[in-house]
Order: structure tokens, then sequence, then C-alpha cells
């Protein structure tokens, strides 16, 4: 299988063997091992709140700080902690944020991780396996702007249902033979950071999988993001906290008694229920 980008370098050729002396080799080798047991840090981003980083117009999310720039929209996602009698749900915490440009997205999400060392290579696996065996997808590991990553098709159901929610000029752009089958090929790129006592996901989905315009703005936001893990004690993987920027409540205006499903901000568009942020 190949989807065409982003295949992990060759091995590089062989070294001429070189004879060091064994206490040099030694230390050497300690270091090494030192280095191995961190988490290898992303040139210039994302940053960990006490690195020094660029100053530059953020939206605050609590454990997550996102870049602001135009042409960006943001999304809060939310996951149910409580359901009525017919399962629909009563109240829930913000798990996710949403960026979207154009047509493309990315979704963040922010996890503890363990002090010495990352855990995107075991997320990596475990994802991979998951889509293959129970999305009935395939995968396929490259390397990226932030190290390894993962590309995968999944099979998207293209229900009468699903259909029907499109609109009129997406729903055009579908190839007939997908439409007969019910359904079509969904191309998901997933990206992680190891930092330190913290792991941050990036899932891309929409036209910044092949246009470079497009995700190079996505790119910038991930590398302009800020971390902030706190001191608690937290076991891996457990999600940080996220909360809602106070723009997004300014915003929304009453829109408070809507079902907790999902909360848009566009802080450069104008319109009845958005606020421009400067």
């Amino acid at each position: 299988m190949a989807f065409g980008r982003r295949r992990r370098a060759e091995e590089g050729r062989a070294e001429p063997e070189v004879t060091e002396e064994p206490a040099q080799q030694d230390a050497e080798d300690a270091a090494a091992e030192d280095a191995a047991a961190e988490p290898e840090a992303v040139s210039g981003g994302p940053w960990d709140s006490e690195d020094s980083f660029p100053e530059m117009q953020r939206l605050d999310f609590g454990s997550l700080q996102v870049p602001v720039a135009p042409g960006l929209g943001f999304q809060v996602n939310f996951e149910a902690t409580r359901v009525d009698d017919q399962g629909k749900p009563l109240d829930g915490r913000p798990v996710a944020v949403l960026v979207q440009h154009q047509e493309s997205a990315m979704q963040l999400q922010v996890f503890a991780a363990p002090k010495r060392s990352g855990i995107w290579d075991d997320v990596r696996a475990e994802t991979a396996k998951d889509i293959e065996e129970q999305a009935k997808g395939q995968t396929q590991e490259g390397d990226g702007p932030f190290g390894a990553e993962l590309l995968a098709m999944v099979p998207a159901a293209l229900t009468e249902e699903v259909l029907a929610e499109m609109p009129q000029e997406v729903r055009e752009q579908i190839p007939a033979e997908f439409v007969e089958q019910g359904w079509a090929p969904q191309i998901i790129r997933f990206l992680g950071v190891d930092g330190p006592r913290w792991f941050l996901q990036a899932v891309v989905q929409g036209a910044a999988i092949e246009d470079e315009e497009q995700w190079q703005v996505l790119e910038d936001v991930l590398r302009g993001v800020v971390v902030v893990r706190g001191d608690a004690p937290m076991p891996p993987r457990e999600l940080l906290e996220l909360q809602i920027p106070k723009e997004f409540s300014e915003s929304q205006g009453d829109a408070q008694d809507e079902e907790p499903a999902e909360q848009e901000f566009k802080p450069f568009e104008r319109g009845p229920e958005i606020t421009e942020v400067r």
C-alpha cells in the first residue's frame, strides 16, 4: 500500500569503524542512554509553558494555548459525562480543540505522560492496530516535520442520511462509484509530540493531507502551541483539563442552553454570534 507521501528515510550507508578508548566509549554510551530516556524535543515548538517561547496571540484553553491567525476557526469537542434515561447528554467536559482552515481540520488533544519517556511510539502502534482490525482500514508510517507519524485510510460510510446532511457542493464532488458502493476512502494523518510529562496528538483531515498550502497553515499553528502541564500528578494517558476561552463565552451569548456537543469560534469572521479578536 502507498499513500504517496512521507515515507521513512532509508537506512544510512555504513560508516567506517572507529576505535575509541574504553573510558571515552563508556562515557559516550552513558550519555546516549540518558538522552534516549528523555523525550526528544521538536525544534521550534510545540512548546512547554516553562520554555522560552515566542509571543503571539493565542486562545487559552487551559492546558492548551493555541495560536490565532486570519482564516482560522475553532471548535471545542465535548464528551458526555452525564446522560438522561434516553441517553441524551445532560452535561459534558471539553476533550479536544478543533482548528479549521478552509477545507481542512486539525484536532488537538493533550495527555499526561511519564517524566522520562514518551508514549507516542506505543500510541502510534495501538492506533494503527485499531484502524486495521476494527475500522478495516490501512495504515502507513512515515517521517514528517515533527518526527514519526501515521497515515491511515479508513472507509467512510456514505449512507443516505450522511449524504443528506452534506452541502450540495460537497455531495456533487463525490464520484458516483463511491455513492453506489456506499463508502469512500477517508485519509487521516496522525502526528504526535512527546513533551516533558505530556503528549500532544494532532489529527489532520481534509485538503491539508495533499494541499501543502493549507497544511503549512496548520503546521504553523501546531508549532505555536503551548502546553501547560501543571504540577499535579496524573496517570499516563489521562487527558489534561481543557477550559473554554472567555472569547467563546462572549461570542456564544445565549447558546449555553444548547446540548454540550461543540462550541465554535471564528475570531476573524464577523457575524451576529461572533466576537472578533484583534
